[in-house]
Parts: structure tokens; sequence; C-alpha cells
């Protein structure tokens, strides 16, 4: 089997972690994991936590990013066109997986990484409609959080944030949130 960045290369045959073979690259670091051996080593893992808290943590996290995450690949099984699942960290990477075979390709750093997420486990979830959907919903509050605190200053846009938490559990908030766009629709 060729690496898939570099096809020059012939992958290794080792372990990524204990019970989980994988194909290594010498030259990139890069690592091949078949879809068969994924899905025997992710039987025998505990339960992922919840999806939304995975989310908010990997929002949180900053990785160096391996510079052949922008190079497109080639499944070095079935030769398929890699699949990428954006990993939204404050330096995102993507984890590539074959849509045929589903055998996953990890960069140099990239597997310790969904690692430390506590997203190994969970890496065909990265590849659903529900998790991408769900993790741009959240890279967008978390910009507008950024941008009130930037327009607003830390210590009223934190006001603003508790008071917004207030009016959501109220079950007559809808009207605090309409005297305030009273107060300003002039």
């Amino acid at each position: 089997m060729q690496c898939p960045k570099d096809k020059q290369v012939d992958l290794v045959d080792g372990q990524l972690i204990k019970q989980l073979a994988a194909h290594h690259c010498p030259e990139c670091g890069g690592a091949w994991i078949t879809g068969a051996s994924y899905e025997t080593w992710q039987q025998h893992q505990p339960p992922a936590k919840d999806l939304s808290m995975l989310i908010d943590h990997a929002l949180e996290a900053d990785c160096a990013r391996s510079p052949f995450d922008t190079r497109a690949a080639l499944c070095p099984e079935c030769t398929a066109y890699l699949s990428r699942a954006k990993v939204s960290v404050k330096t995102p990477f993507y984890v590539e997986r074959c849509p045929n075979c589903k055998g996953i390709w990890c960069d140099r750093g990239e597997w310790d990484m969904l690692q430390a997420l506590e997203l190994h486990t969970v890496i065909d979830q990265l590849f659903s409609n529900d998790w991408q959907t769900r993790t741009r919903e959240r890279e967008q509050l978390a910009q507008e959080r950024r941008a009130t605190i930037d327009k607003l200053g830390p210590e009223l846009a934190e006001r603003v944030f508790a008071l917004a938490e207030v009016l959501e559990k109220h079950p007559n908030g809808d009207f605090g949130v309409a005297y305030l766009m009273r107060r300003f629709d002039k």
C-alpha cells in the first residue's frame, strides 16, 4: 500500500495504539487505519460522551496543523477519493475517510489530537450531516460571542449574555426581548 499523500512511499505495518493496527508512512508520519480494523477496535471501546459536549470541547481546542492536511488523497486500498471531515478547533484540521471501504487517514499528529478531544472512538460521527451542522452552528455562536465581546467589551458583554440566559429561561422572556428591541428601534 502506498501513502495517500505521497505515492512514492510505501506504508509500513504497525499499531496506532494498543489493539488498533495501522499502516504508517515513514516520510509524512501519517497513519492509515483500515475500516475493518477500526470497526473491530471501536466495538471494544467505552461509550462516547454526549456529542454536544464533544463539539464544545473541540471548539475550544488548539492544535498544530499538518502541512499535508490540504492535499487531496486517494484511498490506498481501493483508490477512491477520500472524504474529508473538518474537526472544528481554533486551527481546524481534516480527518479523511474512504466512502467505499471506510478506511481512515490521519496526518501526523491528528490521531493524538482526536484522542485528546475524545473523538477517536466516534470518527464516523465526524462525517455525519448532524455533526457537521451542529459544529457549524456552534462555531457561529462562538463567533457571535467573540464579536459581542469585541464591540461591547468583556464586562458589558458578560452582562448581556447573563440577561439573555435569564430571558431564555423565563416564561415571558420574549416580552423582555421585545422591550429591548423597541428601545433601540429609533
